[in-house]
């Protein structure tokens, strides 16, 4: 088959597979509408699941009448907690008392309900409109009680306690680094001090969740197809919840329209509907609707950090002292726990720079809020926050360019171990922080800047750690800890090639570039290859994708799979051209040539025939057909991705608007498998990043009752605030990936808040006035324009 320019073939010579811009193989079909996502599953006899869900944020439920529900045309049945006697899902942290408070959250509320939107009740009904009428007839009446709502009230004396069992609103607290010469360090330094904030936000994948569960008498087993990131947990849950069989639950992911974290985790909605379809034998669907997703979908980002640095006259960072309280919501999410915030950035906020002593304290507080989930980022796009911050902050007070005092501070010897005690593999700190000035000051902003008072300039410099194995997440002391992946391989009679992989692709396009990565390795057409992923039949173990771990772990299984296969094919191909294995090696051409004899060549359809159709010719230490299995776990404290982005920003000094002028992207994640999927993938997080810092944000009233109901209140940007990203490369291939790469997920959102809030805070500067909460309200920079805009005019004497 010919190949296109996009699409070189692999000839075992020059072209390669991996660094090719592919298009993605997925395209096709998702972009004609041929995708088959969960809302377009339909089953004979398939009945639909709504939920009765908290009308008020914190209160016990005096009453629960489904009497009127179950009476109403078209529903089948309802459920409360007591009906379904579910397992309740608790995220367990293996820390003492004082630090760790674990939270046990039930399927459906049993007595209580903790946030607006909590899940109380099942109906189950013939049609979406039957579900709804159902809802509306449902009677509950509570005993409301005062809500939790902000960190103020959730430490406060006497505050209202989320959950009883507790003995605080605090679940997590640990001082995780107290290094000597924090305190003479600011004895002697320029201190900066601030207080950063970041306001909660939805992650809001394109596509809500939902599940299409339906049971198999014949196989005496529970089928759900849903849209999450970690099938082989969710498999767990339910097991548990429903006291079965593992073997007794499948778990499949059709197509998936996004997730950024907030699918993986399991969520209660998905339970009891799998509860409901075994106990009613028949197929039952559930899909969140928009307000749902909006008011108790799993939430992110409400973080507040109080944080002093010190530095020496000449800008050298000598110490840094941070104070942390992330605001989690009602539940510990599994199997993360509340700490998946807080302890990411306690143990990673040291970021880019050299920090020679380090104090953190870090919290997470529960409230009458929609629990929290990782998000794109994990705390990342907060702590770099304030590292970037510190860093603008400390160049103003010492009268340094604030790329100087980063250029200071960066850590330019590899590896480098922090007094985090984190291991940093080679990467590329310094060289994209000078790239990304070097695009600004060619381009001409820095003279604009100079005639334009209302445009600023602002960088964010970080690190995105990825592909944690298991070492790494063991340090969190979770009981549940996540890092390896498996992959397994199978070639058929025609060389065609099936590969499996526990990571699940949700936009990544895995289809693409995994298969990139074993035509790499096999030297065969990226046509002949076919990867599999979520579904817990097929797949024996995955812990699914998140943290930027596809390709970095479970493309690593893929590609030591293949290499074990190739290894076979070698074997046999020996022992058929009857020479050493050491002689023969693989064409880049779909077979195997005799080495010193290149003439002698097989096939891989020939190898295969003998593996299938002949084995009584294969050598005696070959087993037939042709399959090969693999595990991978990144030792240690994995590897750290990295990129600078230079911002440009313009404020309507009418209105308090920010407009983005331009944003430049240099990125560091390794080896590049396919720069075009890697562009999108930091195209999409800047996206993000920049929806956090000047749009997203959901607020409560004092009642605990969420602001964001619809669109309408939840300000979502379009294409129109999203200007054009540039992405430029650079290129530290990792030690520890089979392919050399590194993550590039969450690296765009991760920068974005930083470089923004920078950028507007450099065109505030001469005000006096700086901003240091995300999302930038343009009312605040209005107000902040505002007093320099009448000095100015009082200076000319033209008003008052």
């Amino acid at each position: 088959m010919a190949s296109s320019p996009e699409e070189p073939r692999f000839d075992g010579r020059g072209g390669k597979w991996i660094g090719a811009s592919v298009r993605r193989r997925e395209d096709p079909r998702l972009v004609t509408g041929r995708g088959r996502f969960v809302d377009d599953i339909h089953l004979h006899g398939m009945l639909h699941a709504g939920f009765v869900r908290a009308t008020v944020a914190h209160g016990k439920i005096t009453g629960l009448d489904l009497s009127a529900t179950r009476e109403v045309d078209g529903v089948v049945a309802a459920y409360s907690a007591e009906d379904l006697q579910l397992g309740d899902m608790v995220a367990l942290l293996d820390r003492p008392p004082e630090e760790f408070t674990p939270t046990t959250m039930p399927i459906l509320a049993r007595g209580k309900v903790r946030f607006v939107g909590e899940p109380i009740a099942l109906v189950i009904a013939k049609d979406p409109y039957a579900v709804e009428d159902g809802i509306e007839a449902a009677q509950v009446s509570y005993e409301v009680l005062d809500a939790v709502v902000s960190e103020e009230t959730a430490l406060a004396e006497n505050a209202p306690l989320v959950h009883e069992d507790a003995p605080s609103n605090v679940l997590l607290d640990v001082t995780a680094f107290d290094t000597p010469g924090v305190d003479e360090a600011f004895a002697d330094g320029c201190v900066i001090e601030l207080v950063t904030r970041s306001g909660r936000q939805n992650a809001l994948p394109l596509e809500t969740r939902g599940a299409v569960a339906s049971w198999d008498d014949r196989d005496e087993q529970l089928l759900v197809q849903t849209c999450s990131q970690v099938p082989h947990q969710v498999r767990t849950v339910l097991a548990r919840s429903l006291r079965i069989p593992e073997r007794s639950v499948r778990v499949v992911v059709p197509d998936m329209g996004g997730g950024f974290g907030q699918k993986c985790v399991v969520g209660r909605e998905e339970i009891a509907v799998a509860a409901a379809a075994k106990l009613l034998r028949r197929p039952v669907k559930w899909i969140e609707d928009r307000s749902e997703a909006l008011a108790s979908g799993f939430l992110a980002r409400e973080q507040r950090y109080r944080t002093r640095a010190a530095f020496t006259p000449d800008g050298e960072l000598t110490a840094l002292e941070s104070d942390i309280v992330c605001d989690m919501g009602a539940y510990s999410c599994y199997p993360f726990t509340v700490g998946i915030e807080p302890l990411m950035a306690a143990a990673e906020m040291p970021s880019v720079y050299r920090v020679p002593a380090y104090r953190v304290r870090a919290r997470a507080i529960t409230s009458n809020k929609a629990p929290t989930a990782p998000y794109r980022g994990v705390s990342r796009p907060q702590y770099v926050m304030v590292m970037e911050r510190i860093m603008d902050l400390a160049a103003r007070r010492l009268g340094l360019d604030p790329v100087e005092i980063r250029r200071r501070n960066v850590i330019t010897e590899f590896p480098y171990v922090g007094i985090n005690k984190v291991t940093y593999d080679p990467g590329s700190y310094l060289e994209s922080l000078e790239l990304g000035e070097k695009i600004l000051r060619d381009e001409g902003w820095y003279e604009l800047r100079e005639k334009n008072p209302y445009i600023g300039i602002g960088y964010s410099c970080f690190s995105e750690r990825t592909g944690y194995g298991s070492e790494a997440f063991a340090k969190r002391k979770m009981t549940v800890v996540p890092g390896f992946d498996v992959s397994e391989i199978r070639m058929d009679l025609t060389g065609s090639i099936v590969v499996t992989s526990g990571t699940i692709n949700h936009g990544q396009s895995h289809e693409t570039t995994f298969a990139q990565i074993v035509a790499e390795r096999l030297g065969v057409d990226l046509a002949k290859v076919k990867l599999r992923q979520g579904d817990t039949e097929r797949i024996s173990y995955g812990w699914g994708t998140f943290a930027s771990r596809s390709v970095t772990i479970g493309g690593s299984a893929v590609a030591t799979a293949a290499t074990r296969l190739g290894e076979q094919l070698c074997v046999i191909a020996a022992h058929l051209l009857d020479t050493r294995v050491e002689n023969v090696g693989l064409d880049g051409d779909g077979g195997v040539i005799q080495l010193d004899d290149p003439s002698r060549r097989l096939s891989f359809e020939e190898i295969a025939d003998v593996a299938y159709l002949r084995s009584h010719l294969l050598p005696k230490e070959a087993e037939p057909t042709l399959t090969a299995t693999a595990a991978f776990d990144v030792p240690g404290d994995g590897t750290f991705s990295n990129a600078t982005h230079a911002v440009v920003v313009e404020a309507d000094p009418g209105t308090g608007q920010v407009k983005i002028l331009r944003y430049a992207c240099v990125e560091d994640c390794g080896v590049v498998i396919n720069p075009k999927v890697v562009d999108g993938q930091a195209r999409g997080g800047i996206a993000q990043g920049i929806a956090g810092a000047l749009f997203e944000e959901v607020t409560y009233a004092e009642n605990g009752e969420p602001s964001a109901a619809s669109f309408i209140d939840y300000l979502v940007p379009t294409a129109a605030e999203i200007p054009d990203i540039t992405v430029d490369h650079l290129e530290t291939p990792c030690a520890f990936t089979e392919s050399g790469a590194k993550g590039a997920g969450e690296g765009g959102t991760i920068g974005a808040p930083a470089a923004v809030l920078n950028a507007v805070n450099d065109l505030l500067w001469r005000t006096g006035v700086q901003l240091e909460q995300t999302p930038i309200h343009p009312e605040a920079v209005l107000a902040a324009l505002a007093v320099t805009d009448l000095a100015d005019r009082e200076k000319a004497g033209t008003g008052a």
